[in-house]
């Protein structure tokens, strides 16, 4: 922390400030046994729910896109053959970035609710629980429009996190986030409800919930909690000068992210509702300029070609007040209406313009581009009994990595791990038969008798070097 001094300073002050501002009358001092069992309980409800929250760590392999560093980096490794520990220029470097994210677990069979950006073209997914076991994550499906994206690991009788209601939550209600920040696992950061329905630009249409709760990497796709232990939002992203926390965090409230799961859960993709019109938020200034009693709706300031809100008459400097008999108060209103619509729902909107009320009907379609393709690699592993997770590697990947052939380490145990390999390694060759499919590894392993051994060529950060390992015992596939 930078100026620990000046910072403890400046909290005396503002305590001592606070403590004169306020007197006895206004606030009745609470008892040490009311105190004592306020933090008891709030104790026991974070205990209670932190075993629903788990751990992600991802794993992104890829050409540095960095081509202007040409200097030398020395990482030395010394699990196997010191020429990979050789200096090596950034520019011709294979990236490995390993990033740190949270999750809540919303079914007892694994699925697990995070961040889409937490699992955006990333190669693998592990997931560690509160009881320290780990799996590897499979990607159900991710919508990015919304950042919401639902994981699932082969594990059962898991716990469940408690949903609760996002609309009910009010500015200045206290919320809690459990998450792993930096890789600290399981820390509670508290702090209350700033605002909500936050539109922010370039973030698309979502009312985010703002909170002053401290968020901070490895904190994406933490649960927000309510005073009662309900999840009520998934932290999204912060508004920082930094990279850390300054005091503004953004969730996406759990009503749309849930509606958002059920969809991904059913068919892996989102198909989401589209108007065509690019709306704002009404002012009384504005009100008084269009000739309209409140300052309420959405006004209408721009409508797409070819689009829903064209077809039914739909122009700029209309006013929509009114959707289903459902009263507007903010244009983000209606735009969460919309977004709770399917393609197809035929509509009724009510409009002011030029002084007079309308009613047009209109049948919204789906978004154009709205379904996204899953960006992890959801083939599932084959562990070949030395230890070794292995996945198969796309032909972009290759190319993006310059090589021919090569199989992903997912996870690395046993035998395998005891000579030196690591999850992120690519297994290019067994002696001299180069590996594409995870099934030429499977075939070459056959032919191998127990108390041979093979020689693995392994690429690391493009280095290669051929790594021995012993077959103790007959590898059987599964």
């Amino acid at each position: 922390m930078r100026q620990p001094r000046q910072f403890l300073c400046a909290l005396a002050c503002a305590c001592l400030l606070y403590g004169c501002a306020i007197s006895p009358a206004q606030v009745p001092p609470a008892s040490s046994e009311s105190s004592a069992r306020q933090a008891t309980a709030f104790s026991t409800l974070v205990a209670s729910r932190s075993a629903t929250v788990v751990d992600i760590s991802t794993l992104r392999i890829g050409r540095d896109e960095s081509e202007g560093d040409m200097g030398l980096e020395f990482a030395p490794e010394n699990d196997f053959a010191d020429r990979l520990a050789w200096p090596l220029p950034a520019s011709a470097r294979i990236s490995q970035i390993r990033d740190l994210a949270s999750g809540i677990i919303v079914s007892s069979d694994g699925l697990i609710l995070t961040s889409a950006h937490v699992v955006s073209q990333v190669d693998e997914a592990q997931i560690r629980l509160d009881d320290g076991r780990r799996f590897t994550a499979r990607l159900v499906g991710s919508d990015r429009q919304t950042d919401v994206a639902l994981l699932k690991i082969d594990a059962e009788g898991l716990p469940v996190a408690v949903i609760g209601d996002s609309s009910q939550l009010l500015t200045g209600d206290w919320v809690a986030a459990i998450g792993a920040p930096f890789g600290f696992h399981g820390t509670v950061t508290t702090g209350v409800v700033s605002a909500k329905d936050r539109l922010i630009a370039g973030a698309g249409e979502i009312p985010f919930i703002q909170t002053d709760v401290a968020i901070n990497p490895g904190s994406s796709g933490s649960p927000l909690f309510n005073s009662r232990g309900e999840v009520v939002a998934i932290n999204s992203m912060i508004y920082s000068g930094s990279g850390g926390y300054m005091g503004l965090s953004f969730a996406v409230p759990i009503n749309l992210a849930m509606a958002i799961a059920a969809q991904l859960r059913t068919t892996g993709s989102v198909r989401r509702a589209h108007l065509g019109a690019e709306l704002q938020e009404m002012t009384p200034l504005l009100a008084e300029s269009f000739g309209l009693a409140r300052s309420s709706g959405a006004l209408v300031v721009n409508v797409d070609p070819d689009s829903p809100a064209r077809r039914a008459g739909l122009a700029a400097g209309d006013i929509v007040t009114a959707i289903d008999g459902a009263r507007l108060a903010h244009f983000s209103e209606l735009l969460q209406q919309i977004a709770g619509r399917t393609p197809g729902t035929r509509s009724r909107l009510e409009l002011w313009r030029r002084g007079e009320t309308h009613t047009i009907w209109v049948t919204l379609s789906e978004q154009p581009g709205a379904r996204l393709p899953s960006p992890v690699n959801t083939e599932p592993p084959w562990n070949d009994g030395l230890g070794l997770s292995l996945g198969e590697l796309s032909a972009g990947t290759r190319q993006q990595l310059r090589i021919d052939a090569g199989l992903l380490v997912r996870e690395s145990s046993g035998l395998a791990r005891s000579e030196g390999i690591r999850a992120g390694d690519l297994i290019i060759a067994i002696n001299d038969q180069r590996l594409e499919r995870v099934d030429d590894f499977r075939q070459a392993l056959s032919h191998v008798k127990t108390g041979r051994t093979v020689a693995l060529l392994v690429m690391r950060d493009r280095r290669l070097a051929y790594v021995p390992v012993k077959i103790s015992t007959r590898a059987v596939p599964r």
